[in-house]
This record gives C-alpha cells, structure tokens and sequence, in this order.
C-alpha cells in the first residue's frame, strides 16, 4: 500500500514538472489539447474504418486481374496468348504486362512507410496466385511493380498506384494538418492577448510595490481582468492616499519633537559645563537618535522617487560613517555598476548594515556586483562575533536586540536590520544573513533589475 502510494505520488510530482508553469503555457494546453486528441482520433478512424478497407478492396481487385493474367498464360503459354492478354490489359485494366523469360524474382523488397500498403497487397496476392510472387510499391512514384513466377519465366506487371493503394489519404491528412494549425494559431492569438492584460496588471502592481510611478496602466482584457485591474487601481490610490497622509503626519511628529529637543540642546549649551550636564547631552543625543530611528522604520522613505545610482559613489558616502568610527572598510564595485534604486532610503539600510558591522568588528568587507540572473547583490562582511544562524530571522524583527550573541551599540534600538530588510523589499529585493569569511556577520542586500 505505502509503495503504491508513493509511486502515484511520484508520477504526480513528474506529471506536474512536465506541466507548463504558465499561465499562456496552461491555456494554450487547454485548449490545444483536446483538438490534437480529436484530430488524432479522426485521423486515426478514417485511417481504420476507410482508407484500409478502400485499399482492401483496391488490392484484392488488382490482385484478381493478375490472377486471371496468370492463369490465361498458363492455360495457352503461346507468343499469341501472351501478346492477346497484354492487348486486352493494357486496354481495359490498364496493365502493363510483359514476360523475362529464364528470370527469377529478386530475393529482397523495400519496405513501405505506410505498412498497411504492402499488408493489403501481399494478403490479396496470396489469397488470388498459387505461384511465387514478389512486388515493390516504392521504386515507381505512379506504378507498383508486380512479378510473378511462371514456367517459362517471370510475368511482370505494372499497374498504375491508384489501383492498388487509395491515393487521396495524404490530402485528407494534409487537410486536417492545415486545420489543426489554423486552430492552433486563433488560440495563441487569442490567448496571448489575455494573458498580456495579465501581465500588465502584474507589472502595475510591481512597478507600484518598488515604488515606481505607472501612470500609462489602463484596465483593459476580458472583463474580469478588468474587474481586477479597477480594484488594483483604486486600492493604489488608497495606498497612495493613506502615505500622503502618514508622510504629512511624520513631518508634523518630527517637527514638534525637534523642536522641544533643540531648545534644551540650546540650554545645555550655555549652561556651565559639568558632569551632569555631559550627561544630559549624551541623554538628548541618544534620544535624537532613537527618534531618527523611530520616524525612519515608520517613513519607510516610501514617497522618494526611483533614480539610478552609481553603487560605488553610494558606498563611498556610506562607508565613510564606518570609518570615522574607527573601522578599516574596504569596498569593492565596479565604478560603472548602476541600480535603479530611491538613493536615500538604500542609503540608509546600507548605513545601517555597514555601522552594524562597524559597531560589532573592526575590518568590514562591503562589495557589488551584478548578479547572474539579474539585478545587483550587495555583501557586507564583518570579522565580529557574529549571530547564531537559528537567530537569524529574529535579528531581523523591530526592536529586537541580539545582546547575547552582538555586544549591541548602547544607542541602538533594534531597527537597523529591520530597516536595511524593509527598504531592499520596498525595492522588490531582500536582505538575507550569513556566516561572513572574516569571521563574523554578513549581510547579503539584493535588488532586482530594471524593467
């Protein structure tokens, strides 16, 4: 029973491979599918219950003939008889017969591609002619080549195809060849110009999921393609609707908090120096950190319009921030690699990823390329203590910190991961993590192609 059930299971997963994965792929399947098996089918029975018994009936008909030749031959095997019999069927069964005296029949015949030729020739030749026979239905375009062997020699005949084979099948096949293309072709037609609304609507939806203004985007396709493409079209504007407000809402939170936070800034600065007063400054720093922090995760740099960049001056300016912390960067790009990125918000997960590593180690790695499949891959490697692997996911949730595995930076809030991972999707990217070769974290930041 298991053995059963896992074999059905396996031709399951095989008939599922070999499955278009396609939506025109699917459809075309669908449809093209069903008239190839009733082409098939039809062809296959006018073959069967037609054209074998027409050709049948043809050979027994041309086989009778040559009986009748060969035993008239027989009975009276005089030049006179022989030359009488081949008047009379070259005229009224248009043979043509002649006698190779001292000739014997040729030991081998080629074979017909159409099997069922030969069949039907050789079955009606052997039920009507006594004597040895051979016959060859390849050698003449129009003729089939018939020999039969009689005591004062070979008697070969040559009777026109058509009377031994039905010659109209090929038009029938041909026919229904030509049928089959047309339909075959009206589908794709008709298919591909569905399945383009699709695509479009999909491509609206990922252009508006990376941040990319589609304004060209009309509904059009059947109507349920429609249908989708109005709600697509009216949830974006809610979207749209709902960020305008948030960003307009951020920029007022931001303001009223800098403001109370600049002028105690200014209080402290001309108070006089002392410890406590080191301290209320280092506070407020933190606290403006933490609210750049808070409004960044929140913004999510959302409303910035999609430019390309040079990735290597954007590393530059980035890594700078690394340095000045007393980290040695490297980076490592093609001076000419581009993305279509929105430059602020990369280049705040970027900052994120690299301070991270400048934070926890003390040689960082940073390198682009262009990726094999497409986009662009950006590496960031750090020789610090590094993060468990079964916790890499949770280094990716909002105000999660990772105390025991990275000595976290105090002013840290456990957004910088969130952040760099919010920022690479909003692209139609992701940021993944691993075990860098220095030693330490790394973090993989991956974007798509332009379209």
């Amino acid at each position: 029973m298991r053995l059963r059930l896992f074999s059905q299971a396996r031709w399951q997963r095989i008939v599922k491979r070999s499955l278009p994965t396609t939506l025109f792929g699917r459809s075309l399947l669908i449809i093209i599918l069903p008239v190839a098996i009733m082409q098939i089918a039809v062809t296959w029975v006018f073959f069967d219950a037609h054209w074998q018994t027409v050709t049948a009936r043809l050979s027994e008909g041309l086989a009778g003939d040559i009986a009748w030749a060969v035993e008239s031959y027989e009975e009276d095997p005089t030049p006179a008889t022989l030359a009488k019999l081949t008047d009379r069927a070259e005229r009224s069964m248009s043979l043509s017969i002649a006698l190779q005296p001292g000739r014997t029949l040729p030991e081998r015949r080629r074979q017909n591609a159409f099997a069922v030729v030969d069949r039907s020739l050789e079955r009606a030749l052997a039920a009507r002619i006594d004597a040895p026979f051979w016959f060859d239905t390849t050698r003449y375009p129009a003729y089939v080549d018939i020999r039969v062997l009689t005591p004062n020699g070979v008697m070969r005949v040559l009777a026109p195809r058509d009377r031994a084979v039905a010659t109209q099948g090929h038009i029938f096949v041909l026919w229904m060849t030509v049928a089959t293309l047309i339909l075959t072709a009206i589908s794709i037609l008709f298919i591909r110009n569905q399945v383009r609304a699709i695509e479009r609507l999909a491509q609206a939806a990922d252009d508006f999921g990376r941040g990319v203004e589609a304004p060209a985007f009309k509904p059009h396709g059947a109507r349920e393609v429609r249908q989708a493409a109005h709600a697509f079209l009216a949830m974006r504007s809610r979207i749209q609707r709902h960020i305008d407000q948030r960003t307009a809402l951020l920029a007022s939170v931001s303001h009223d908090l800098r403001t109370p936070l600049t002028r105690l800034k200014l209080e402290l600065a001309l108070a006089e120096p002392t410890k406590r007063t080191a301290e209320m400054k280092r506070d407020l720093a933190e606290m403006e950190h933490m609210i750049d922090e808070y409004l960044a995760f929140a913004r999510g740099e959302g409303g910035e319009a999609v430019e390309t960049v040079r990735l290597k001056s954007l590393l530059d300016e980035v890594s700078e921030g690394a340095v000045r912390a007393g980290a040695e960067v490297n980076v490592a790009a093609d001076p000419e690699l581009t993305a279509a990125v929105r430059p602020m918000a990369l280049k705040r997960a970027l900052a994120n990823l690299v301070m991270n590593a400048a934070v926890h180690g003390e040689h960082i790695a940073v390198t682009a390329a262009a990726r094999a499949t497409g986009g662009v891959e950006i590496v960031v490697d750090d020789d610090g203590p590094g993060i468990p692997e079964d916790r890499y996911e949770d280094a990716f949730k909002a105000f999660n910190r990772l105390d025991d595995a990275r000595n976290q930076n105090d002013k840290g809030v456990g957004l910088g991961l969130a952040i760099a991972r919010d920022v690479a999707r909003g692209h139609g990217g992701d940021v993944t993590l691993d075990r860098s070769p220095l030693g330490g974290l790394r973090a993989v930041v991956r974007l798509p192609g332009q379209k």
